[in-house]
């Protein structure tokens, strides 16, 4: 099972990134697929989940409205549609393999990919 994540970089507050997972190795469609992140010092959090159709969604109340999460089961990626980006968003970005339903807890997440860096500054 592999995980890639991409699309991270240097954003002012205010910008707009898009975060892309690369998935092989396992039925993708029978997944759902998590992004979870982690700022220095902190925790890691989780951010978002998609079911494995791609038909519900649940997201942390901090990114509720600012970011969207989306998978392409044809193509085997998720994204991670980030606007309205904050210096709080500022972090490592991993996708990880979730269960057949949507949970926001890590413990659910067997598989985790390669971080993307995002940074919010000024």
């Amino acid at each position: 099972v592999q995980l890639q994540a991409s699309g991270g970089g240097s954003v002012q507050p205010g910008g707009s990134l898009r975060l892309s997972c690369a998935t092989s190795g396992f039925d993708f469609d029978d997944y759902a697929i998590g992004w979870f992140r982690q700022a220095p010092g902190k925790e890691r959090e989780f951010v978002a989940v998609i079911s494995w159709r791609g038909d519900a969604t649940s997201y942390a109340d901090s990114v509720k409205g600012q970011f969207a999460i989306s998978r392409d089961n044809a193509r085997n990626m998720v994204y991670l549609q980030m606007n309205t980006l904050k210096p709080e968003d500022t972090g490592v970005y991993y996708c990880a393999v979730g269960k057949s339903y949507l949970s926001p807890s890590y413990k659910d997440y067997n598989y985790w990919g390669q971080e993307t860096l995002v940074t919010v500054s000024s």
